[in-house]
């Protein structure tokens, strides 16, 4: 399956005790990325969300977000005594120095149970790993759909890839001959140039013998069939790994790609170095600018 690196997914639950909305966006990133922002009070809950994400994503620059809102009782809580006699001796103190600094209110006094009211782990925890688990799904959904975008572009682009292999290897025989034909044809303007006897100089045996010579280190200067044939080769293996056919796909495609894509860049140069005619030369620039398109798709795969 090709994933996209670039998603994002949104969650958020309500309770009883509260309400807990979870966020997460990536980017493309060589690895694995996590960024968590997290409330101090929900902090508990980081481990668990790091595991669930790190099962989900190979690479990628990640962001989570969690927000929460807990719920006021109707009911009063009582005051915490102990914790207003320390209250009231830091206020004391504090006047030495600042006489008119004020009491505060009696809605600001400590209350018993404030730090543990709606953030009980036992409560939250939960909460956090069901909202989490729905913002991955939509995550994961949302990355499956723009990888199969990208896929399909690439394979539209590999079919133009072979187009132009299949056509470099129709015309390569046709380039041989013409340059045969050159070549007897330059021959017989050196022996004329050279004497108008040239002909009479050399026999006719020898004359078929360097023509077919001269062709054929031609021929082996511009052979290309080994450089086709690989370039076919990592067609086939592109079209696997985008259709999924491949052995590595539950572990990422994206470095496999990247790989792919430097050795058939390597072969269109060695096509380009051995170009015989000027068809050549073009299709060796057409293949490299279709496999840097394929190749900057391939970024945004994981």
């Amino acid at each position: 399956m090709i994933r996209s690196m670039t998603a994002y997914g949104a969650s958020r639950l309500e309770s009883t005790p509260g309400a807990l909305s979870v966020e997460i966006r990536s980017v493309n990133n060589r690895f694995l990325d996590l960024n968590l922002r997290i409330p101090e009070d929900l902090r508990f809950a980081e481990g668990s969300i790091r595991d669930a994400v790190s099962r989900t994503a190979l690479r990628g620059k990640i962001e989570i977000r969690l927000s929460y809102s807990a719920n006021a009782t109707d009911a009063p809580r009582p005051i915490d005594e102990a914790a207003v006699q320390v209250l009231a001796k830091q206020l004391e103190f504090a006047r030495r120095y600042i006489p008119d600094l004020a009491a505060p209110s009696l809605a600001e006094l400590p209350r018993e149970g404030v730090a543990r009211l709606g953030l009980d782990p036992d409560v939250w925890q939960t909460l956090s790993d069901q909202a989490c688990a729905q913002a991955l799904q939509e995550f994961q959904a949302a990355r499956e759909r723009e990888g199969a975008r990208l896929a399909q572009a690439m394979l539209q682009m590999a079919d133009e890839v072979d187009v132009l292999v299949k056509r470099v290897e129709a015309e390569l025989p046709e380039f041989v001959r013409q340059h045969q034909v050159r070549v007897a044809q330059r021959l017989r303007d050196a022996l004329l140039a050279a004497s108008p006897e040239g002909f009479e100089a050399i026999s006719g045996a020898e004359l078929t013998a360097r023509i077919a010579q001269e062709a054929s280190l031609f021929g082996l200067r511009v052979d290309v069939a080994e450089e086709l044939t690989r370039l076919q080769s990592h067609l086939q293996e592109l079209r696997d790994i985008l259709h999924g056919r491949h052995a590595s796909a539950s572990r990422g495609s994206g470095k496999r790609l990247d790989f792919l894509f430097q050795e058939m860049n390597r072969e269109a140069n060695t096509l380009g170095s051995k170009a015989a005619a000027l068809t050549v030369t073009e299709a060796a620039i057409d293949l490299k600018l279709l496999i840097e398109q394929m190749r900057e798709q391939a970024q945004n795969i994981e």
